[in-house]
């Protein structure tokens, strides 16, 4: 066995589907950065890093998966990446976080790669090819290889050029969509009109790559809810993406929508019109057959998934499930699931010591500091997973 300590470079975040994934760096940070929901890369620089950077990681990685087979034959495991060879790796500080990432990727066995950063496909495509083909090669074992990218510069590239690095081994592509609604995709700085975000999805599923948007409710606020579903919506039936994920708004002050907030510009809405918004949406989406995810805990109502048509109507009954509780009872549920506690509705009436005491702790947040208070608190909760 070699050092635990052999490393290669990393980004900050990736998506919730992607958490069982090998994570390699592509890029650095995000070539636009200028959103104004967006935590992530505030202050950053953007940056492209070179193929001899990448592959030299992609080496790296390859070299950590053969120590962690070696590493397993020494402990008499045959070669086998099990609960006994990861304890090893993951107790105590011998092992560098990136070992310990291979170390999961391969116990969890999935195959997939995720490409950090923000945007990928920025890059020159003959480059890009040049990556996946290297890890390919390096780790023929993979299934899937998927990466960030923004419609602003899908639209840039020729529908050869994108089937060109689909052919190299690039499966799937993650797009922000975020809205469909222009305005507010102006407002909120987005750098690309509905119009491009419909252009730049035709063209990923045109070269053969499966296409994730992500539509983020609650972002039109209180003043452009409606008009953010339903054009929302209508993108997407242009569309017809292979997967819709929902990934709520939250404003926590470190990101730049907090001082439109403050100034009274933008009002955030509550999670009552949140819903009432997520319903609008799914009953606006028409003639697709995506599938719609509610992957992450940011997300009031989990249950909101399925695959369209089919699945449409128990999205709307997973919605009237929570719109049916009693107002108390909605409160109780959205402090549970901000906690963790709860992923659907129908969780209030599988345990009872939970519900007494979150119904104890409401009642004590309203008697100190009023309704107010209990808001507030509600949303530090929410706002501790952005």
């Amino acid at each position: 066995m070699k050092s635990g300590n052999m490393s290669f470079e990393q980004g900050p975040i990736r998506p919730p589907s992607e958490a069982q994934s090998l994570l390699i760096r592509v890029t650095r940070n995000c070539p636009w950065n200028q959103c104004l929901f967006c935590p992530v890369y505030k202050g950053k620089k953007f940056s492209l890093r070179t193929v001899e950077e990448i592959t030299k990681d992609i080496r790296a990685a390859k070299n950590i998966a053969s120590d962690i087979k070696s590493l397993s034959w020494e402990m008499g495991l045959s070669g086998a990446v099990n609960e006994h060879l990861i304890r090893r790796i993951f107790e105590g500080g011998a092992f560098s976080e990136q070992y310990r990432s291979v170390a999961a990727w391969l116990f969890y066995g999935t195959g997939a790669v995720f490409l950090q950063d923000a945007d990928n496909l920025v890059m020159k495509a003959a480059d890009l090819v040049e990556v996946l083909k290297c890890l390919r090669e390096e780790f023929p074992e993979i299934t899937r290889v998927t990466t960030y990218s923004r419609s602003r510069t899908i639209v840039r590239k020729s529908l050869d050029s994108l089937k060109k690095i689909r052919d190299a081994g690039l499966n799937r592509v993650h797009i922000g969509l975020e809205t469909g609604y222009d305005p507010l995709l102006k407002f909120m700085r987005k750098g690309v009109s509905a119009e491009q975000h419909v252009t730049a999805g035709r063209l990923v599923i045109e070269a053969g790559m499966e296409l994730s948007e992500y539509v983020m409710p609650g972002l039109g606020g209180t003043a452009m809810w409606r008009e953010h579903a339903i054009e929302t919506a209508r993108v997407l039936n242009r569309i017809n993406p292979h997967f819709i994920r929902l990934r709520s708004l939250r404003i926590p002050p470190s990101i730049p929508l907090y001082g439109k907030v403050r100034s009274g510009e933008f009002v955030q809405s509550g999670d009552e019109l949140v819903v009432k918004e997520i319903r609008l949406f799914i009953e606006t989406l028409d003639g697709i057959t995506s599938t719609v995810t509610s992957d992450h805990i940011m997300n009031l109502l989990e249950d909101v998934s399925g695959k369209l048509p089919g699945d449409k109507a128990r999205m709307l009954e997973a919605i009237g499930e929570y719109e049916r509780l009693s107002p108390s009872d909605r409160i109780i549920y959205r402090i549970g699931r901000r906690a963790g506690e709860y992923r659907n509705p129908g969780d209030l009436k599988t345990d009872d010591y939970t519900y007494g005491k979150i119904r104890g702790l409401m009642n004590e947040i309203t008697r100190v500091e009023g309704a107010p208070g209990l808001e507030r608190f509600i949303n530090e909760l929410a706002d501790r997973y952005v």
